[in-house]
């Protein structure tokens, strides 16, 4: 069965998606006896010559380049040109980011990571407000339907009145380096402007992450505790108003921005507390990844982030409610992360839920629908 992908995510900083995208390809060619032949393809004119170095091994290009604005412009009013035209033939056409095309006999496969276009629409940038169109024109597309956890799901079967049996999660995994994960040397974190203690915030700085609420919620924990370690935000740029960091001292926040998944995973394992306070998410990976390294978590009780990481030892949820009440609450619980002492066993009770998580089990989720779609 010949199986294409969407590997345009694995393209320039990696995110997210871009992660999710890379080790799904990986987890597809390395299932024992799989009948799958697999490809990936990039929509976009400018990055397509880098598809080829961003694949995993066992992985095929299979790109005509062609600017992705034009292309989705195409998709949005018509049905042409489809698919395969620009990836050969495929038995399987899988859209790894909101987006299937036209396909014209392949049967097509589409993740939906999650609804924030939908459900805080005034949180999302230009280019994401645009999967309100896209997305419903992929679901008329495809075969079967995609979703990080059953809370997207549900949201989905909900939003587009879809036949539930269409629709699989298909929940992330976390990469066994993050079980070995070590903190970083005291020399990097120097150079960088952190002690080696300091909380961490890990994501892009965009509104749907509510990092105001975090930084208010840091003010109001150093006029209690001056002594409170400073946060560091790691993450590739957002957008949105500039983060208001008034009140505060300079070292208070200290942006530390984009790194690779090696420096990631040792900044996480050396945090005091991992930070995720999103009005809303898919899954929520860092949590995830944070209780693989060891490294307690205080997060906004959304119902991915339960979902995933809820039932979990070293986890606070805090329910979102009015800016200032939430604002109040996360202080709280920051403070209780701080104030409580290292305790091995729980870090290991944090691994052991992290463990269920594999990028392994994805791959065989996603092969298994393939399979049945394909008939």
């Amino acid at each position: 069965m010949r199986v294409v992908l969407d590997g345009t995510p694995l393209l320039g900083p990696r995110t997210g998606v871009g992660r999710y995208t890379a080790a799904l390809l990986a987890g597809l060619v390395e299932l024992p006896g799989a009948d799958l032949d697999v490809a990936a393809t990039a929509f976009t004119w400018r990055g397509g010559a880098g598809l080829d170095a961003a694949l995993p091994a066992g992985v095929r290009p299979a790109a005509r380049r062609v600017p992705a604005r034009l292309l989705q412009d195409a998709w949005t009013r018509s049905e042409r040109p489809p698919t395969e035209w620009l990836t050969g033939r495929a038995d399987i056409v899988h859209g790894t980011n909101f987006v299937l095309g036209p396909l014209s006999s392949a049967r097509g496969v589409l993740t939906v990571h999650d609804l924030s276009y939908l459900r805080t629409p005034d949180t999302v940038s230009a280019a994401s407000a645009r999967y309100a169109t896209l997305v419903p024109r992929g679901l008329r597309r495809a075969a079967a339907v995609l979703t990080p956890s059953r809370a997207v799901a549900d949201e989905v079967i909900a939003a587009y009145r879809l036949d539930p049996d269409m629709v699989t999660p298909t929940p992330l995994g976390v990469d066994a380096a993050w079980f070995d994960a070590a903190p970083p040397a005291r020399g990097w974190l120097a150079a960088r402007g952190l002690p080696e203690r300091y909380l961490l915030f890990v994501g892009s700085a965009e509104p749907r992450k509510n990092l105001p609420v975090l930084l208010e919620a840091l003010r109001r924990l150093r006029a209690d505790a001056p002594d409170t370690p400073p946060l560091a935000l790691v993450g590739p740029p957002g957008w949105g108003p500039t983060l208001d960091t008034s009140g505060l001292p300079a070292d208070a926040v200290v942006t530390v921005g984009y790194l690779d998944d090696a420096e990631l995973r040792s900044v996480v394992a050396g945090a005091a507390a991992l930070c995720f306070p999103s009005r809303y998410e898919g899954f929520g990976l860092p949590p995830l990844e944070a209780l693989a390294a060891g490294t307690r978590v205080v997060a906004a009780d959304i119902p991915a982030v339960r979902e995933v990481v809820g039932a979990a030892a070293g986890v606070r949820l805090v329910t979102p409610g009015r800016w200032d009440v939430f604002a109040d609450d996360l202080a709280g619980a920051l403070g209780a992360a701080l104030a409580e002492p290292t305790d091995t066993a729980q870090a290991a009770a944090g691994r052991e839920h992290a463990r269920a998580f594999t990028w392994r089990r994805t791959a065989e989720l996603t092969a298994a629908v393939y399979r049945r779609v394909a008939g």
